[in-house]
This record gives structure tokens, sequence and C-alpha cells, in this order.
């Protein structure tokens, strides 16, 4: 018997071509759900660290999103900044894949960054 998701259900992964982010509202709160270059999903805070713009409409490349206000880009897997002028992380969620349902744990902030 599959193991239960935790989290919610986002969206299936056939609905995210790679190199496409969608922005996601759970709980009120903006996830950027990404399919990398690689076509493996990622779950991030849709905001940018250094301003208050959406990543989801940023830029995909290998396994990073660039934010489209300031250049500033983050990896995908750890929530670094990679340029500036972005300083601080973007939380990194949680992401199960059941089947073709891709499920989003914002309660489980894997890189421990603060989800504001």
């Amino acid at each position: 018997m599959p193991e239960t998701p935790q989290g919610t259900l986002v969206c299936k992964s056939t609905e995210i071509s790679p190199k496409q982010a969608l922005r996601i509202l759970i709980d009120g709160y903006p996830v950027a759900v990404v399919k990398d270059s690689m076509g493996e999903i990622h779950a991030i805070g849709d905001t940018c660290s250094h301003a208050d713009v959406s990543l989801s409409e940023g830029d995909v490349e290998g396994c990073a999103i660039e934010c489209w206000g300031h250049g500033s880009q983050f990896d995908l897997r750890s929530g670094a900044p990679l340029q500036l002028p972005a300083y601080d992380p973007v939380p990194v969620f949680a992401v199960q894949i059941q089947g073709e349902d891709v499920y989003v744990d914002t309660s489980n902030v894997v890189n421990g960054a603060r989800v504001l």
C-alpha cells in the first residue's frame, strides 16, 4: 500500500513543463512549484528575499530560478541565493509525488529558511 502523502495536493506533474514555474497559494502563502531543466519538481517560497517579487515569473535554468526584478538567482534545492542582490535564502518545502499528483508540505521547511 502506498504511503499517504504529506501536504497539499497542488497540481499534476504533467501540468508543469521543464524550466517552468507555477504560483500556488497554500493557506494564503505563495509557493512556486518549479520543474527544473532535468524534470525534477521543487517547491520554494514564491517571494524573492530581496524584494517583494514573485519568483514564479522568473526564468528557470538548470536547478536555479532567477528573479525578474533585480536578477537574483536561487538554487531550487537549497533556496540559497546564487547571485546578488539577494543575501537571504528562500524557504524550500518538502515535495512528494504520487503517480502524477504533486504534494507540497509548507509545514516542512527543508532548508530551515524563515517563512515570512
